[in-house]
């Protein structure tokens, strides 16, 4: 018995120094790993319903990696899109605005340079071009790894799962379901539930900044869509900021129209129509705290921190309600 517990310890320890040497060797391209990883949780019920309909492994995870390809090229064309056809106009668009902007509030008149600002605005979207156009070669070769490990682990999950309970004692497999169902919830309500309110709030942008009169409808609605993965925020900045640069070119109706409008319908309207019909997918964490993981994770560990950080909150919570459990204390509801 002594033996076998050295051995599982000495084959603990080994896989512990491989993993830290993978993390390290792969360490350019983990964000990418991650990334796969998540898609194919979300991606999985695709799979399995292909697989329902008599249809082999490959090809079920050949279909649902397909799936998920034309989603990601559903989200990306607009943005790139809109962004590449609107590009001199949005340069333009940074160059119109004034020097200096004339501010009131409460009697006080003062005036903001915004010279540096914009000086600085035309360098950053300078460097973004070359950047994009420098980077182009790795991010082909990126995409078909995510393209590959999709595919990888829509292929043989089951084993993948056995494997991982395999290395855990059979005392501890309920903790593993628990945290197997926040991780899948918390995916869900990440690229289900957003996704689908981000792309109602583009639609209704769209139509609220065209009747509105704004040139560049088209682009400010790919925002307003994104802006939807931000919580608690969200478009209703965008809606502010347009209000604010109308003021500016001394047009405080037209700054009226787009703040009352625009907070209505765009900011609030999405969520009131869309999330409450796809309740189901939601993670059951309160906003301020998917808040908090969605701006820590950004800060911390880039773009893909907009999944990392709500996951990580999400595991500590799962971790919290677990232990209040074994300890005989109910959890507290989430509000």
């Amino acid at each position: 018995m002594a033996v076998d517990r050295r051995r599982r310890r000495v084959l603990l320890g080994a896989f512990v120094v491989a993993a830290a040497l993978t993390t390290f060797v792969l360490a350019e391209v983990l964000a990418t790993v991650f990334f796969a990883v998540t898609v194919a949780y979300v991606l999985y019920p695709v799979r399995q319903q292909v697989r329902k309909r008599g249809r082999g492994r490959r090809v079920s995870a050949g279909a649902a990696t397909l799936v998920g390809f034309l989603a990601v090229v559903v989200a990306a064309v607009p943005l790139v899109g809109a962004l590449y056809a609107r590009r001199e106009a949005f340069v333009d668009f940074v160059r119109e605005l004034p020097p200096e902007i004339p501010v009131s509030v409460g009697g006080f008149d003062m005036v903001v340079d915004v010279s540096v600002v914009r000086t600085e605005a035309l360098a950053v979207l300078g460097d973004v071009a070359v950047d994009i156009a420098s980077i182009a070669p790795v991010l082909a070769l990126k995409a078909t790894l995510f393209a590959l490990l999709v595919y990888a682990l829509l292929w043989r999950p089951h084993e993948i799962r056995a494997t991982t309970f395999e290395l855990v004692p059979s005392v501890y497999h309920d903790f593993l379901e628990a945290f197997h169902r926040r991780v899948r919830d918390t995916l869900y309500a990440i690229y289900v539930l957003q996704a689908a309110t981000a792309f109602g709030t583009f639609l209704i942008a769209y139509a609220v900044f065209a009747v509105l009169g704004y040139q560049s409808s088209l682009v400010l609605a790919v925002l307003a869509g994104l802006l939807q993965f931000i919580p608690i925020i969200g478009p209703s900045v965008l809606v502010v900021a347009l209000g604010a640069y109308d003021l500016t070119l001394g047009n405080p109706g037209d700054a009226i129209l787009v703040v009352s409008f625009g907070l209505v319908l765009v900011a609030f309207l999405p969520d009131a129509l869309i999330r409450p019909r796809l309740a189901s997918f939601t993670a059951g964490m309160p906003g301020s705290l998917y808040f908090v993981g969605f701006t820590g994770g950004i800060l911390t560990v880039g773009v893909i921190g907009f999944i990392a950080g709500p996951l990580a909150i999400a595991l500590v919570l799962e971790a919290g309600t677990l232990l209040s459990t074994e300890m005989g204390v109910e959890p507290a509801e989430p509000e």
